[in-house]
């Protein structure tokens, strides 16, 4: 292999590597998510539990997938496996194509998937004031701290003013109600989340050039005649 091809084989092992963290990470979170003590309320959520599972299985789908991409094109770069070095490619133009249309729909969706979020806090804020469930607490709390709103009352918050961020009583003072701050803060960011897509898919398609970079320099290794001397 040439220069090229080699500090191809040197990023494909370091992205793969990074990649399969991603993907176990994801594939904690949603266990967690699903099964974890503290969180195991969030499926008693009456409204939306249907969704919350979706959620939560898309987060775990996604992360073995991406452990099975790295996986295998770790073994193709490690192996010069053209075979590993095929499906891997594969595999991850199909992740891109995901990735950069999950970004598009995000950002050409925001006012409803901003809206649907708003309901969602809503349905948590209400149940979590007629239960007083603990999952329904750490719900509000990660709302909360994400946001650094306070409820629906935002300053004048008396119901769930446990699950508010800490501070000082002037800091208290300045929270919002998390409702309208979650709709602005969504819609303000919404293409920074797109940004944040289009640049992963970005470092994928390089991931991609790289991968077919080594895949010709093998292919071209192995049907080259020998040299006679």
């Amino acid at each position: 292999m040439d220069g090229c091809a080699q500090m191809c084989k040197c990023f494909l092992i370091l992205f793969n590597i990074l990649f399969a963290l991603l993907g176990f990470g994801l594939v904690a979170l949603g266990m967690w998510l699903r099964f974890g003590a503290e969180t195991r309320g969030f499926f008693d959520i009456d409204l939306n539990t249907a969704q919350f599972n979706i959620g939560v299985t898309v987060l775990v789908v996604t992360g073995v997938l991406m452990l099975v991409v790295a996986v295998i094109g770790d073994c193709g770069a490690c192996n010069n496996s053209k075979t590993a070095l095929g499906v891997f490619s594969g595999l991850l133009t199909f992740l891109i194509i995901i990735e950069i249309t999950a970004g598009v729909m995000a950002f050409m969706w925001r006012d409803r998937v901003s809206e649907e979020l708003v309901n969602f806090y809503t349905t948590i804020y209400v149940q979590y004031v007629n239960t007083g469930s603990p999952g329904q607490a750490v719900t509000l709390k990660l709302f909360h701290n994400a946001f650094d709103c306070c409820g629906i009352g935002g300053m004048i918050e008396p119901l769930v003013r446990d699950t508010c961020p800490d501070g000082s009583f002037l800091e208290k003072l300045m929270y919002s109600s998390c409702p309208s701050l979650i709709g602005e803060v969504f819609n303000a960011k919404a293409p920074l989340v797109l940004g944040g897509f289009l640049g992963t898919a970005g470092i994928m398609v390089l991931a991609l050039v790289c991968s077919s970079v080594l895949y010709s320099s093998l292919k071209t290794s192995y049907y080259s005649s020998p040299n006679i001397y």
